[in-house]
C-alpha cells in the first residue's frame, strides 16, 4: 500500500499547486543574495524598508501567475498578507531556516531562524513549510546533524499537519574545489541523487531538488538520464529549483526535468534576477512584461509535461480515508 496524507497535508499541497496538480511557485525568500543584488558594493547598507518594498513589488506582479509564493518571515510573509498583495487563489510557502549556514564551507549546518517555528507558520495560516538544507551525505557527523534537523522538522510538520518541502543543496568537501567547476560537476549527480534517496525517506512531503548535473559539463542525454535517476530515487514528488541560473538555461532544465517525472518548479532569480539592478522606473515594466512572460512560459511547460504531485508512484490514493470519529485521533491519519 502506498503512503497517504492527512487532511491538513493534503489540503496544503493542493493549495500550493495549480489546477493541474503542478507546483508552479515563485521563490522570493532570498535575503543575503537579494541585498547583494540591490547594493553589490555594500549589501549591509540595504535597509529593512528597501527589502520589504522589493518583495512587495515582486509579489504584486508575479503572485497572480504563481500557484504559490515562497517567502521569508523577516521581510515578506506577514507583510504581503497585511497589505493584501497575495491573491486568494495563491498559496503561501514560508521558509523556516536562517539564511546561510554556520560552520565552515566544508562543514555546513542549517539552523532554524531564531524566534520562528513550524507552529508559527501554521498559526499564521501558511500552507507549507520549506527548509533549505546544505547537505553532503559524505560529510560524516555534519551530515548526521543535518539529517537530525530534517527529522525534527518532519515531526513538527506532522504534529501541526502541514506539508514539508525540503531543498537539499550539495557542496564540495574539498575547500579548494569550485562548486561551479568541472571537478564538482563530476560529483554532483551522485550527490544530488543519493541525497534524494536518503532525505525523502525522512518524512518530507515534497523534494525541492537541484538540477542533478551542471549543463556546462553534461550533454542533454546525460541530463535526462540523471533526472530519471533522481525521479527513481525520490520517494516523494519532486520539483526543480532554479538555483540562480539564467532564464534560458532554466527553461531547458524545466523541459528535461518535467519529461523525467518532476511535478513542477520553484523559480526565483531565473524569473526576476535583473529587477534589482534596474532603475526604479524600469523595474515595474520589466516585471510586468519579461518576468511575467518567463513565468507563464515555464508554467506552460510544467502543465504540458510535468507529473501532477498526487500521481507520484508513492501514492495509491494520496489522502487517507476518513472514518466516523476521525477527529478524535486527528492529526493522526484520518
Amino acid at each position: 500500500m502506498g503512503k497517504q496524507l492527512t487532511v491538513g497535508k493534503y489540503l496544503g499541497l493542493k493549495k500550493i499547486a495549480n489546477e493541474h496538480g503542478l507546483i508552479t511557485i515563485t521563490a522570493m525568500d532570498h535575503r543575503g543574495s537579494l541585498k547583494r543584488a540591490i547594493n553589490p558594493s555594500n549589501p549591509n547598507a540595504v535597509t529593512y524598508e528597501e527589502m520589504v518594498a522589493m518583495k512587495k513589488k515582486l509579489a504584486t506582479y508575479l503572485a497572480p501567475h504563481s500557484s504559490a509564493l515562497l517567502v521569508d518571515p523577516i521581510y515578506a510573509a506577514a507583510q504581503l498578507i497585511s497589505e493584501d498583495i497575495i491573491p486568494r487563489n495563491t498559496g503561501i510557502l514560508v521558509a523556516l531556516e536562517k539564511s546561510g549556514y554556520t560552520g565552515s564551507s566544508t562543514a555546513r549546518l542549517t539552523t532554524i531562524l531564531e524566534g520562528w517555528s513550524v507552529e508559527k507558520i501554521k498559526r499564521m495560516g501558511a500552507n507549507a513549510v520549506k527548509v533549505l538544507l546544505y547537505y553532503n551525505p559524505d560529510a560524516g557527523d555534519i551530515a548526521r546533524k543535518q539529517e537530525e534537523l530534517v527529522q525534527f522538522v518532519a515531526e513538527e510538520c506532522q504534529r501541526y499537519d502541514i506539508p514539508f518541502l525540503l531543498e537539499p543543496i550539495a557542496y564540495p568537501l574539498d575547500p579548494d574545489m569550485d562548486p561551479k567547476g568541472p571537478e564538482f560537476a563530476k560529483l554532483k549527480p551522485d550527490l544530488v541523487i543519493r541525497s534524494a534517496e536518503i532525505l525523502t525517506g525522512m518524512g518530507i512531503d515534497i523534494l525541492k531538488a537541484e538540477y542533478p548535473t551542471n549543463p556546462k559539463y553534461a550533454d542533454e542525454v546525460e541530463q535526462f538520464e540523471r533526472c530519471k535517476e533522481l525521479d527513481q530515487a525520490s520517494k516523494v514528488p519532486w520539483t526543480l529549483l532554479s538555483a540562480g541560473v539564467d532564464y534560458n538555461t532554466f527553461y531547458r532544465q524545466i523541459e528535461i526535468a518535467m519529461e523525467a517525472g518532476a511535478s513542477g518548479f520553484l523559480a526565483g532569480r531565473a524569473i526576476w534576477q535583473e529587477v534589482p539592478k534596474l532603475a526604479p522606473e524600469d523595474q515595474d515594466k520589466f516585471l510586468a512584461t519579461t518576468s511575467v512572460m518567463r513565468l507563464k512560459n515555464i508554467t506552460n511547460i510544467a502543465n504540458a509535461y510535468g507529473r501532477p504531485w498526487y500521481k507520484h508512484p508513492s501514492f495509491d490514493d494520496p489522502i487517507c480515508p476518513v472514518a466516523e470519529g476521525w477527529y478524535k485521533e486527528y492529526p493522526g491519519c484520518c
